[in-house]
């Protein structure tokens, strides 16, 4: 870059950059993707102008061919990729060159930081991320010392060059007027990289990676032009004509992926309908499949012709993991995005889609098992999103979905639990909470683990949402073991008894009420209720929320997000054959006692919070008591 440039220098966003590092210094054994990544970027932009030609014809008007060209240069030590597609304003060079948007950037920092910890691993782990992020245009970088694009919109009379060396920054400036509409993206190639300003090693590299893009692709060497690809849309062409390798270099063009697709769907539907869809579900998740716009990767195409990869009425958010294309033979070319919404064949041919999606993976699920829990622990907490928000297909979701548990290793259905409910047990037992292995060590488990009861595990944030729309599976009811007045009295034991109320635990009761009485007083205005425990077997109390209440999970993510004021009351219960409350409830009959059991209501509330993993909310004051209740205790 020359230092006299008159044009305006801007640094790129700080990911960018970080981006950039990586892909200078990591990815050398891969680095001929490169070209596999320019060549999608400039398919996408012809299939996008060809789509903004419906409406406007003119801008396909000076140069009506679509195509890509690859020009190797072996004098000047340059490779340059041409398209003749939609091309870029002055701001949208700035917007897409030098900024990478989404809520994915901090994770992927994250990430980053982890993987460099382990040197080993570095150049796979790089690779992966960079694949997920969808990098893209920055891949040039692996192979150039810099790198220079010229670029006109369609409809513009205005071009630009956009300038860098991937160092920091980059500059913009206006281009001849002469230039013409359209991408050119000229790379000066590093010398350990001039193999790519060869012809045949551009020939070979192409016809690896990229043979399947529906656009003619010409290579530009010696003075000749020569085609290099079939030019056809591969998702139309028989499956019996299609490899693994293709479908696999598809995937990766079209999802802007490095992985290989874990399941490939690839359908013709002829009838009312007649559409063609290849898809595929991904090994690895990209870093914005949590983004709250939840947008999916399924571009939309009618009669080969590209119409847009933003529309919400063709897959769900639940499935937005899916990548891929869909081709209708019904729509008309010229429909607008905001029709297709609401539009009656879009509507069919997505019920389509999910039955079929779900169908694959109920297959997948019981013959290869492990691929399925590899699945699951991937996307599984998308896809549980559809429990919440899809009525219509909430059992099939059911019978798809994997939880951890109490009793078993790995992910277990929903019908593994109920092949395994104990006599008498007639509810699905959950508890939700931020980590499945914390949650083991939860007193609220302590009676369920005494009878041998299996208890699922839910660590999903969506958790606390589903399980408030689903009510039950296969007629057994969905019980959270944290809400309500737990009784498993009807559940045979470990022994096959079932238990019997005694004598002995109706006094233990009646001496238990004077001290729920007075916690009560202690702790009227920060619990809703003092009550004995039908869960607890060893610790002395625990917090839950009554029937119907909120979820005291749900309760601190909704506060912390600040759409909840305070938390909801809750309830604390405690264990009648513990020694510490046994001790309490004699002192609580005797004379003067007031004072030393409200100190041990508020140790109690706190301790109950401890373990749910919460502050107490005075830790000063719980200090001093817990000072004080130490200082007796050695007195």
């Amino acid at each position: 870059m020359a230092d006299t440039s008159t044009g305006e220098r801007h640094e790129f966003q700080a990911e960018v950059s970080r981006v950039l590092d990586i892909v200078v210094n990591s990815l050398y054994s891969k680095r001929e993707v490169f070209l596999r990544e320019l060549i999608s970027n400039a398919s996408d932009a012809c299939d996008k102008l060809r789509y903004e030609a419906q409406i406007n014809g003119s801008l396909l008007a000076e140069d009506p061919d679509l195509k890509i060209t690859i020009t190797p240069d072996q004098k000047a030590k340059t490779l340059t990729v041409t398209d003749n597609g939609i091309g870029m304003s002055h701001d949208e060079l700035i917007e897409n060159l030098g900024t990478i948007a989404g809520s994915g950037t901090a994770r992927f920092a994250e990430q980053l930081a982890e993987a460099e910890k382990d040197k080993s691993k570095k150049e796979k782990s790089d690779v992966n991320l960079i694949g997920q992020f969808g990098v893209g245009f920055y891949a040039a970088f692996m192979v150039s010392d810099s790198v220079v694009v010229v670029s006109r919109k369609a409809g513009d009379d205005k071009a630009w060059r956009w300038t860098s060396d991937g160092r920091g920054s980059f500059e913009i400036e206006e281009a001849p007027a002469d230039t013409p509409r359209g991408t050119s993206i000229e790379m000066k190639l590093k010398k350990d990289a001039k193999e790519f300003s060869e012809p045949l090693r551009v020939q070979t590299v192409i016809k690896t990676y990229s043979d399947h893009v529906g656009l003619p692709v010409w290579i530009n060497a010696d003075g000749k032009s020569e085609q290099i690809n079939e030019a056809a849309a591969l998702w139309q062409r028989p499956k019996s004509e299609i490899t693994d390798d293709q479908y696999t270099e598809f995937y990766r063009h079209t999802a802007h992926a490095f992985d290989e697709p874990w399941l490939t769907l690839h359908n013709r539907a002829e009838g009312v309908i007649a559409y063609t869809s290849l898809l595929f579900i991904p090994e690895q998740a990209p870093f914005d499949l949590f983004d709250p716009a939840r947008r999916h990767g399924v571009k939309l195409y009618v009669r080969k012709v590209f119409i847009t990869d933003e529309c919400e009425g063709l897959v769900p958010s639940w499935l937005r993991f899916l990548k891929g294309v869909v081709d209708s033979e019904d729509l008309p070319l010229n429909v607008s995005r905001e029709v297709l919404q609401n539009n009656p064949v879009v509507a069919k041919i997505s019920k389509a889609l999910i039955k079929r999606v779900l169908n694959e993976l109920k297959k997948k699920a019981e013959k290869d098992a492990e691929g399925y829990a590899n699945f699951w622990g991937t996307f599984g907490q998308v896809l549980k999103e559809g429990i919440y928000e899809d009525q219509e297909r909430r059992d099939e979701l059911l019978k798809l979905a994997r939880f951890k548990s109490t009793e078993a290793e790995g992910w277990v259905s929903l019908d593994d639990y109920i092949a395994r409910m104990k006599d008498g047990q007639e509810s699905i037992y959950l508890l939700t909470g931020d980590k499945a292995e914390t949650m083991k060590t939860s007193p609220m488990l302590e009676a369920f683990r005494a009878k041998g009861v299996e208890v699922l595990l839910l660590d999903d944030p969506v958790d606390e949402f589903w399980t408030m729309s689903a009510d039950a599976y296969e007629e057994k009811p969905f019980t959270s073991v944290s809400r309500g007045d737990i009784d498993l009295s009807a559940i045979a034991g470990k022994d096959g008894k079932r238990d019997e109320k005694s004598e002995d635990e109706d006094k233990v009761s009646e001496d238990l009420a004077p001290l729920v009485a007075m916690l009560k007083l202690a702790l009227e205005n920060q619990v809703k209720d003092v009550r004995e425990s039908k869960r607890l077997t060893d610790s002395a109390c625990c917090l839950v929320v009554d029937e119907g209440d909120m979820n005291m999970r749900l309760q601190k993510m909704l506060k912390a997000t600040g759409q909840l004021g305070m938390e909801g009351e809750r309830i604390l219960e405690i264990n009648a054959k513990h020694p510490l409350i046994a001790s309490l409830a004699d002192k609580a009959k005797g004379d003067g006692a007031g004072k030393a059991v409200e100190d041990m209501a508020h140790l109690l509330l706190d301790q109950a919070m401890i373990l749910e993993g919460e502050l107490p909310k005075d830790p000063a004051a719980f200090a001093k008591r817990m000072s004080d209740a130490m200082s007796r205790a050695v007195g």
